[in-house]
């Protein structure tokens, strides 16, 4: 968040302001519509969420972070203000993730009645007229929110694979039009000085700058990410039960929790299924494959005579590519094959989120914001790994070429693929 000089938000962008937290706001309740108040209270595992603690959480930041702020409004219930916090309970002592399935109550009909207040508040405050760095909040709650959106797809649809009955989140969603994956091509990338991080003066995260420079050695990238028909050849030539191609720890834990193939993967006879948001379906061979987690990626990436390219290197290759693709708008809500068209890498944005072989840390001058906010990024800065450019679930207005998601190199419920890269021949 880049506060400037306080100026009257009626100067400056209300009315665009304002029709974005309606549009944002209204998306989060859209997303949550096809579950049951049964689903929304479920936590299938320590990482997930339950989708009413996300509608409740992201209403909590408003409320806490902006109407607070402003003194706007009274507090729909106090015990909300640490109940919905994403560290503490109601009485202030540490709230493991995992309890969150334990909150039975607010039901979920009171939980939307507190989105509507903080709602109903939060637009009158707008409307009236807000200073810049007030406005700089909105912006970044806004940007909390879709990242919840898509925690809301991922934690649901890992909560219905876990139904014997396979239950489809929806019904009417279109499978993706049967094409071929685009033949895998090497574009190269020369060796020199580079810089990376967010350009000002749009909005970004904190851990996406400063930017700076680095030397970066000439490498290729993959003109699109693996497909699933690719990764099948790794496990038909025995990769899961290879310990040469992993990383000690990921052979571990792969043998541990028994992989065998991608998380939501079944063979049937001769037939691979994946579940998907719509239910049980055919794996589609030539879209990207998905939720891989980084031992796997990695594993893969050695397969193939390839690595996984450093974040420095994805940005680089995607510092001037326009943000189009297969995002949440698209209503797919699963990876396609892409278009062969374009000169450029494929599939940059959308799809997948594609895993990087760097770990998550701070930027050279790195400061975390001041209070609460810090706790958002500067804390989580150990043992993840660095995935970029954004899934079939992210909203597409979300990510651009600096952003940084990041996760522990063993989860595997996030839409997470993989892009090969290797050193300049």
């Amino acid at each position: 968040m880049n506060p400037s000089a306080p100026i009257p938000l009626r100067a400056r962008c209300a009315e665009g302001l304002l029709a974005r937290v309606r549009a944002v706001r209204a998306a989060t309740e859209r997303l949550a519509a096809p579950l049951s108040p049964e689903d929304c209270a479920a936590q299938s595992m320590p990482d997930a969420s339950p989708v009413k603690w996300h509608l409740a959480h992201t209403s909590w930041f408003f409320e806490t972070f902006v109407l607070e702020a402003a003194r706007a409004g009274r507090p729909f219930d106090p015990a909300y203000r640490a109940l919905f916090n994403s560290y503490y309970n109601a009485v202030g002592e540490p709230f493991a993730r995992p309890q969150r399935g334990l909150l039975t109550r607010p039901d979920l009909e009171t939980v939307r009645a507190y989105r509507a207040h903080v709602d109903g508040h939060l637009i009158a405050l707008l409307e009236r007229g807000i200073e810049a760095e007030l406005a700089d909040m909105v912006e970044l709650g806004l940007q909390h929110e879709q990242q919840h959106q898509e925690l809301i797809l991922t934690d649901a649809k890992h909560l219905l694979a876990a139904n014997p009955l396979r239950p489809a989140y929806r019904g009417d969603l279109v499978a993706p039009v049967a094409a071929d994956a685009p033949p895998l091509r090497w574009q190269r990338h020369e060796a020199g000085i580079r810089s990376i991080g967010a350009r000002p003066p749009g909005f970004h995260f904190d851990n996406e700058g400063p930017r700076h420079r680095v030397w970066l050695e000439g490498f290729e990238l993959a003109s699109r990410p693996a497909t699933a028909r690719e990764f099948l050849g790794f496990i038909a030539d025995g990769g899961y039960r290879r310990p040469a191609l992993w990383l000690a720890e990921g052979f571990d834990v792969a043998r541990s929790l028994g992989w065998q193939a991608p998380a939501y993967w079944e063979r049937r006879d001769s037939a691979w299924l994946a579940f998907t948001l719509a239910g049980l379906r055919p794996l589609d061979l030539d879209a990207p494959v998905c939720h891989l987690s980084y031992y796997e990626a990695d594993a893969f990436a050695r397969w193939s005579g390839a690595r996984l390219p450093s974040e420095v290197e994805w940005e680089v290759a995607a510092a001037d590519a326009p943000v189009v693709g297969n995002f949440v708008e698209s209503d797919r809500l699963q990876p396609a094959a892409g278009d062969a068209g374009g000169a450029g890498p494929l599939q940059l944005f959308g799809d997948v989120w594609e895993w990087t072989s760097s770990a998550y840390g701070a930027y050279p001058g790195y400061r975390p914001p001041a209070g609460a906010l810090g706790e958002y990024n500067g804390k989580f800065m150990c043992s993840q790994i660095v995935l970029r450019g954004g899934s079939c679930l992210t909203p597409a207005d979300h990510v651009r070429a600096s952003y940084r998601n990041f996760f522990p190199p063993a989860a595997r419920w996030q839409m997470s693929g993989v892009r090969l890269a290797r050193d300049s021949r």
